[in-house]
């Protein structure tokens, strides 16, 4: 059984309920990994602990490697500086060379879409699917990025799956969100629940006074976007 798991966002709390949840022997590792949560350290290490794991590189472990890339957003950008520092050089350029995405099984696995780490699908369909596909051939497409759990087909007969996110999930549901790919195929989206309120009072507490992480505060406690 494989589990999936995507935007983590260095929330070891969300995390652990998922991997004691899942009790799976192998994992898809589907990026953006620490910025934003209260334990980017703690959460990399964890990941390197899993057996059986394949890595992809999000938008945000671009972005810590080459801040320059990012949105120019003083929360983001603060955000980045502290994660960085948390992390070290090693592991950032670590993060920032894993694969953009991979075929495994006749399955892509990408961040947010085969064409980009940054633009991605949504829940119903839009007139940009068939360029964010990107003549990808693959039957089953698994993505994340939008924080959004679901999964649907394309209008090429494609199968997408957003797992959702482990760390930070933006569907106002605060359940940590994964999927598990089972040996016969089927795709199940799954909800954990855990102490979203205590995750969100840590990376408050942890990086005090910055304005990035009282957003992510807010984040967590709500599962929405709100500023």
């Amino acid at each position: 059984m494989l589990a999936l798991l995507y935007d983590v966002h260095g929330n070891l709390a969300a995390l652990e309920a998922v991997l004691d949840d899942a009790r799976a022997d192998t994992f898809v590792l589907g990026g953006d990994y620490g910025l934003f949560g209260p334990w980017p350290v703690e959460t990399v290490e964890r990941l390197h602990g899993l057996p059986n794991a394949v890595w992809i590189r999000g938008n945000v472990d671009r972005w810590t490697a080459h801040p320059g890339d990012a949105p120019d957003d003083a929360l983001i950008r603060d955000a980045i500086a502290d994660c960085s520092e948390a992390l070290g050089t090693a592991v950032v350029d670590e993060l920032d060379g894993l694969a953009e995405q991979l075929v495994v099984d006749g399955v892509r696995y990408c961040h947010a879409s085969p064409l980009s780490d940054l633009r991605s699908f949504m829940p119903s369909a839009t007139a940009e699917e068939d360029e964010l596909l990107d003549g990808a051939s693959e039957q089953r497409i698994v993505f994340g990025h939008t924080h959004l759990q679901f999964k649907r087909g394309t209008a090429t007969g494609a199968e997408l799956i957003n797992p959702g996110s482990v760390g930070m999930p933006f569907d106002g549901d605060p359940r940590a969100a994964y999927a598990l790919l089972h040996d016969d195929g089927r795709i199940e989206l799954r909800r954990v629940a855990y102490d979203h309120e205590a995750s969100g009072t840590a990376v408050a507490e942890r990086f005090a006074g910055a304005a990035w992480a009282a957003r992510s505060a807010r984040r967590l406690r709500t599962a929405t976007m709100c500023d």
